[in-house]
């Protein structure tokens, strides 16, 4: 997928939350809690790792404000922050992005390893420690 067919690269300006020169952020449109945001660069690149550090840098950096304004908005108890990077780890929009996810105490039942739950038979590892 090229730039031109690229739903984060046409973007309506009315969705963006935040920007930076090398970067933007805007709610999910899928949210999975209150507040979750997505945060893109504004060049069209499938994996964050194409980009040269330095826009790498600014994309970071504009997540730091993301979830500043996160915690201040929503006052959540923590934070999930991630990425897909490639088809094969889940990424299904061709354009690279990091999630911002608000986490609230109760919001799951059992949240300990977090992200670790894309492998939902790999995610209970403290068990594994206790055999």
């Amino acid at each position: 997928m090229d730039a031109h067919d690229c739903l984060f690269c046409r973007l309506e300006k009315h969705r963006i939350y935040l920007e930076s020169e090398c970067a933007v952020a805007f709610l999910d449109g899928f949210p999975i809690a209150e507040g979750h945001t997505l945060v893109i660069p504004t060049r069209h690149v499938a994996s964050l790792f194409e980009l040269p550090e330095e826009e790498q840098v600014a994309v970071w950096g504009l997540v730091a404000k993301v979830r500043t304004n996160l915690a201040v908005d929503f006052q959540p108890d923590g934070f999930n922050i991630g990425l897909n990077d490639g088809m094969s780890a889940g990424q299904t929009v061709m354009h690279a992005h990091i999630h911002v996810i608000p986490r609230r105490y109760g919001d799951v039942a059992d949240p300990r390893g977090g992200v670790r739950w894309v492998m939902p038979d790999k995610a209970r590892y403290w068990e594994e420690a206790r055999k």
